[in-house]
């Protein structure tokens, strides 16, 4: 295992050089060697992050010059939104509407078998509720 300790954007790209040799241990002489050529590259995520920043720093550029002609042009149409959302309020019904269902394993009910939740369902539905 070879482990690069100081590893810092400064050295991308450099080459180094490590030797393998491999011999038997009762013997000093080697019986074989390679060396491997090693380039430090930036990770995926870094790659990505230096994209992300560039291209964030063109999009300030250009909606700066943009942003004085849009609101000099445009009043503003916007409305706040009152509340909260459709999916929201329909989400929180059904988790209500399933703590009211029977538990698995009650006889005396008149809901069909089919509609007893069971305490993880249960569980689940009042997680999603909290």
């Amino acid at each position: 295992v070879i482990r690069h300790r100081d590893v810092r954007a400064s050295y991308y790209g450099v080459i180094d050089k490590f030797r393998l040799q491999v011999s038997e241990q009762s013997q000093r002489k080697a019986l074989g060697k390679k060396e491997i050529i090693a380039t430090l590259l930036p990770s995926a995520k870094e790659q990505q992050q230096q994209k992300e920043e560039e291209e964030k720093r063109i999009k300030e550029h250009l909606s700066e010059s943009v942003f004085f002609e849009q609101t000099l042009c445009q009043p503003e149409n916007r409305t706040a939104s009152s509340g909260p959302s459709l999916l929201t309020v329909f989400l929180g019904i059904v988790c209500v509407a399933a703590l009211m269902l029977p538990t698995l394993g009650d006889v005396e009910s008149l809901v069909p078998l089919y509609l007893h939740l069971s305490v993880n369902q249960k569980l689940v539905a009042a997680y999603v509720l909290g």
